[in-house]
């Protein structure tokens, strides 16, 4: 499913960052900032959530946790993302993110207040649009100061 030319997610979010950075400050003008981070969050966690509705569609045999695994490529695509793996089978996927390019790039571009808005909290919602059945916990964010994102990724479906 890999393809070379394919644009990567960080790739995408820095153009859509640089569309929503002036959106963003003309909305804290306008309506103050704790008004303007909701909005930017409402439409991005839709936004997320038809994106994994989008990913679903493509895939032949149903979306799970072991097609949600092959998509990662997209996330890491461009060095984003060093990631630790410590389960990956039919149902879990578990992993910590130890250096992540979407912050730094967020906090470069001066969109680190928002960051978790245009990048972590798309994560939960593309995962209810992908797959409804998988849930994700997460604890820290390095967005958010923390020293890794713990990404746990696990099937409530009853295995058959």
């Amino acid at each position: 499913m890999s393809d070379n030319n394919e644009l990567g997610i960080l790739a995408r979010r820095k153009i859509e960052a640089e569309i929503i950075k002036p959106i963003y400050e003309i909305l804290v003008r306008e309506i103050g900032k704790v008004r303007a981070q909701a909005v930017i969050g409402e439409a991005i966690e839709q936004a997320a959530i038809d994106a994994g509705q989008h990913f679903a569609r493509q895939e032949p045999n149903g979306a799970d946790v072991k097609s949600f695994i092959a998509l990662q490529y997209l996330w890491e695509k461009d060095n984003a993302l060093d990631v630790k793996v410590i389960d990956a089978d039919e149902q879990q996927y578990n992993y910590n993110v130890t250096r992540c390019r979407y912050a730094e790039m967020y906090h470069e571009m001066g969109l680190g207040e928002i960051g978790h808005l245009l990048s972590c909290a798309r994560d939960e919602k593309f995962i209810v649009g992908y797959a409804p059945d998988v849930e994700l916990t997460r604890t820290t964010t390095i967005m958010q100061g923390g020293a890794c994102c713990d990404f746990r990724y696990r099937s409530t479906k009853d295995k058959a």
